[in-house]
């Protein structure tokens, strides 16, 4: 079983989720220039989580996968995959507060609030690194966040009557996606680095495996229920081509791979590390927004300072807590 035993390794691979986490929605924007629908789009995505977590428990799980599943405790196996369905939820109750309030609304409240529950915790679950460094982090994180919501704020933008749904959803979205991972953690043996792994706990892989099916298995009533909301069908999401198809697929696949180096990293950072460093994906996030898909441009004049701070906040945030590894 592939396992990273360094700290530089354990940064690395933090590095390597922000990279994925803050690069896959990419992908959604492309299809969505070809008309194709969240909820369409989403199905591929989710197959893409399913598939490389069987794919990775299969070859870099090692042997011992089979029987680590056999001899996992109900509750343990309950846990992951139940975490899978509460990503699930929340991130399609995210995509639905942009929607209504958008961008500059939804996702500091509903990411920012994700990383504070995600991150205390965790800590409380596995006290490990430096809380006031890893605190400080996150503190100026969230700034940062908020930082970009009024620099969001500045754009032109459609009014609407959703906007108190779309906060309501942004907390919802925020209290569900900060539960996932501490339950996903916590189905993990905490010294699965070492042998034997704990009785009735699992390794990374296996629980990455169930954390796919639940995803998987719940997308058939959470995104059934959006697709009627957005008025289409199973028969428009087979009448998709190839390359749309393609593009879900393969951002659900690096959606997956970050987070899988996410938690093979937290055996040596601890999880609510891990989490934290990988929550800087709204930094990878908001570099693609502002230099590749020029989100600003129309922007007034004033706006490039809070862009600025924002990129400090995020940077300084960044780094504190990954001295809190040390």
């Amino acid at each position: 079983m592939f396992v990273v035993t360094s700290v530089g390794t354990a940064i690395v691979f933090c590095v390597m989720t922000m990279l994925g986490w803050g690069s896959w929605a990419n992908t959604q924007k492309l299809a969505g220039r070809d008309r194709w629908q969240f909820p369409l789009y989403y199905w591929d995505y989710a197959l893409g989580v399913f598939a490389l977590g069987l794919v990775s428990m299969m070859s870099l799980g090692g042997a011992g996968s089979v029987e680590n599943l056999r001899q996992a405790a109900p509750e343990t196996v309950a846990r992951a995959a139940v975490s899978g369905a509460i990503f699930n939820a929340s991130n399609i109750l995210l995509v639905v507060a942009i929607d209504e309030a958008g961008m500059s609304v939804a996702f500091p409240v509903g990411v920012g609030l994700a990383l504070v529950i995600g991150t205390v915790a965790s800590y409380v679950q596995t006290p490990k690194g430096s809380a006031p460094l890893l605190f400080a982090g996150v503190t100026l994180v969230v700034f940062a966040m908020m930082v970009s919501a009024l620099a969001y704020r500045r754009l032109p933008r459609k009014q609407g009557s959703g906007w108190l749904k779309g906060v309501a959803f942004a907390v919802i979205a925020g209290l569900l996606m900060g539960l996932f991972y501490p339950q996903l953690a916590g189905a993990i043996s905490p010294s699965f680095q070492a042998r034997p792994i704990e009785a009735g706990l699992l390794t990374p892989y296996t629980a990455l495996f169930l954390f796919g099916i639940g995803l998987l298995a719940s997308n058939l009533v959470v995104n059934t229920l959006f697709m009627r909301a957005g008025g289409v069908s199973y028969a428009d999401y087979f009448r998709g081509s190839l390359r749309l198809h393609s593009l879900g697929f393969a951002g659900g696949v690096i959606w997956m791979l970050a987070l899988s180096a996410n938690i093979l990293a937290s055996g040596v950072a601890g999880p609510a590390i891990s989490y934290a460093l990988g929550q800087g994906a709204t930094l990878v996030a908001a570099v693609w927004g502002v230099f590749i898909w020029k989100e600003f441009r129309a922007a007034p004049q004033g706006t490039n300072g809070l862009i600025a701070a924002m990129f400090a906040g995020y940077a300084c945030g960044l780094i504190l807590i990954g001295m809190a590894t040390l």
